[in-house]
């Protein structure tokens, strides 16, 4: 299946943007107090609508990324991403994503003759090249501090 069947992307218009960012600030300030309940209100419908924590903090999140204008995904963490699907999330192209298939930087198996590679993997290789970069950049900057390179 392909990624665009699990995954929701939408770009905020610019009105939608506004929108997003007041009702941000709005559920920021309520947020602090208790447990969240939404209230959904219609024309004809009023109701209390009581959803878990998490569920609110990421859609508070949802909020504040279309409020900067930043298309927002969902996607399941057991969806599994063709190499394409997987090149283009990590802006690479798919040969150089393949080789770090194979050299088993990255969790992946094989459907038939494809492979395919776990979301949350994935994530979890992004995340550990992150944190490679930023020690190198830490370590760069104090080798800097230390020849006196005015940084």
């Amino acid at each position: 299946m392909k990624l665009s069947e699990h995954a929701r992307t939408a770009i905020p218009r610019l009105e939608e943007a506004h929108k997003a960012e007041l009702a941000a600030r709005s559920f920021a300030s309520v947020s602090r107090v208790g447990s969240p309940t939404l209230r959904v209100a219609t024309s004809s419908q009023d109701q209390a609508v009581e959803v878990p924590e998490t569920a609110f903090r990421m859609f508070l999140e949802i909020l504040n990324q279309m409020a900067r204008g930043n298309a927002v995904t969902l996607v399941p963490t057991h969806h599994e991403l063709t190499t394409q699907e997987a090149a283009d999330l990590l802006h690479v192209s798919r040969p150089y994503l393949v080789k770090l298939l194979e050299a088993g930087k990255i969790p992946h198996h094989k459907v038939g003759t494809r492979r395919r590679l776990k979301f949350q993997d994935l994530m979890s290789y992004m995340e550990k090249v992150r944190g490679e970069s930023k020690d190198a950049l830490d370590a760069l900057a104090a080798q800097a501090q230390e020849l006196g390179m005015g940084y």
